[in-house]
């Protein structure tokens, strides 16, 4: 599996194997029945601690994303299409209030951005 882990990010470790993770769900690069790496294997793999890798394993079990069954590991779930909509937005959002934070850092205008956004919408239809 290939999980980029950016050791300087203010993001945790756990939670950018995690988001990691869940975009190969929704992109269907990971299929659904498919195993997960073990929690062992993964860990050594990125050279972090087997805690970290069973935290975001965790935490994808809880958002339903991945079944854990002890003794034969990891498993990916179906992913309803709602879900998996919803989860595609939030990641939008969260990017948008990035580029709009630093828009506003940069002095760019609510004019100007609206502007830019326009402009790329209508470059796509």
């Amino acid at each position: 599996m290939n999980i980029i882990i950016q050791n300087n990010s203010m993001i945790p470790i756990y939670d950018q194997i995690c988001s990691q993770i869940k975009s190969l769900i929704l992109n269907e690069k990971l299929k659904e029945s498919s195993p997960l790496p073990s929690v062992r294997s993964l860990a050594k793999e990125l050279k972090i601690s087997a805690l970290t890798v069973k935290k975001a394993y965790d935490l994808l079990e809880k958002e339903g994303f991945i079944a854990t069954i002890h003794g034969k590991g990891s498993y990916v779930l179906p992913v309803n299409p709602n879900v998996k909509k919803e989860e595609i937005l939030y990641q939008i959002q969260l990017e948008l209030e990035g580029t709009i934070q630093k828009a506003r850092n940069s002095g760019i205008t609510k004019k100007e951005l609206s502007e830019l956004v326009e402009m790329l919408l209508k470059e796509e239809s």
